[in-house]
């Protein structure tokens, strides 16, 4: 089964793609945010585009570990899409995968302007390939 992860922002949403195996997250595409039933309708083409059968989505935690408005803004996201896809959304901390993104984008040293176009996809990649490590190393499937 393959997962597809998001990285909702503002005005994108990063969207990486793990293989059929769920164990290598690459990074797929960035999305424009359109607002309301458009947003949940791209996230469903590409879902059905690449086959995924489940979708992870990057949530915003505060930095000791509890839920502020972002997140909060993620899961009402996130219930809407469920109800859209019919089917149950996972989230994962994505706390500093912007950062780890910009970091590994720097050392990679692309241009500024091509890290704008990847940043959110990147961050994507990080926060499902991160979820992937952990379910390998725990033997399981979904989060708990």
């Amino acid at each position: 089964m393959r997962w597809l992860g998001l990285d909702l922002g503002e005005k994108t949403i990063g969207v990486a793609v793990s293989d059929e195996g769920e164990v290598v997250a690459t990074p797929l595409r960035t999305l424009a945010r359109q607002g309301g039933d458009r947003d949940l309708e791209a996230v469903a083409a590409v879902m059905r585009e690449v086959g995924a059968g489940s979708v992870l989505v990057g949530l915003p935690l505060e930095m000791e570990g509890g839920e502020g408005d972002a997140a909060r803004g993620v899961r009402r996201f996130g219930e809407r899409l469920a109800a859209h896809l019919g089917c149950p959304i996972h989230y994962w901390d994505e706390r500093f995968s912007t950062v780890q993104a910009e970091r590994a984008l720097l050392e990679a040293d692309m241009r500024r302007r091509r890290r704008k176009q990847v940043i959110d996809q990147v961050a994507a990649t990080i926060i499902l390939q991160s979820f992937l490590d952990r379910s390998q190393r725990a033997g399981e499937g979904e989060p708990a």
